[in-house]
């Protein structure tokens, strides 16, 4: 089975800002990568496509339907991390402390109002459990938290929430 994880292109959001389950557009960069995003997976088996409700996610899932033929699968387990309170602020405003608890132990803390990472790891293994139980050839269009997890689950590494999420507009095959 292959899998083909994508990630998003830049969002339009001022740099620096917490956006995680915000439904964001695409900037004009961003929309101007759709094409060579799809166009790397041009000879890839597609049979099924999943992808994030979320609209940056969408605008991708949309332009790989009409060049693979396939209807694509919007599941809200690939949404981006919940900040609750924290969302739409520059990170630089939120309180340092709070940001130290967070990263302290990102497993268990949430930000007021968000989830926690542990949250955030039980819905992507819910969706890896499903995504190996279908065994098909897919495209999984999501954003940079649950990528991340996503990738390690499907590699069968630890999972580290503190790891550095793959690229804007990146494109990853794993073949299990």
């Amino acid at each position: 089975m292959k899998i083909a994880l994508i990630r998003h292109p830049t969002p339009l959001i001022a740099p620096g800002t917490c956006y995680g389950h915000l439904d964001v557009p695409l900037a004009p960069k961003g929309l101007a990568d759709i094409p060579r995003i799809t166009a790397t997976l041009d000879s890839f088996p597609l049979a099924a496509l999943w992808t994030s409700p979320s609209q940056r996610c969408r605008l991708v899932a949309d332009a790989f339907a009409r060049d693979h033929n396939i209807p694509p699968t919007p599941d809200p387990r690939l949404q981006e991390m919940d900040f609750g309170q924290w969302e739409g602020q520059p990170w630089d405003d939120i309180p340092r402390p709070d940001l130290d608890r967070w990263a302290a132990n990102p497993l268990t803390f949430a930000a007021p109002g968000g989830e926690s990472g542990a949250a955030l790891i039980a819905r992507i293994q819910t969706f890896h459990t499903h995504l190996r139980e279908d065994g098909l050839d897919c495209a999984v269009i999501s954003h940079g938290g649950p990528l991340k997890i996503l990738i390690r689950l499907l590699l069968d590494e630890a999972l580290d929430l503190l790891a550095p999420s793959p690229s804007l507009g990146s494109v990853r095959i794993v073949e299990i």
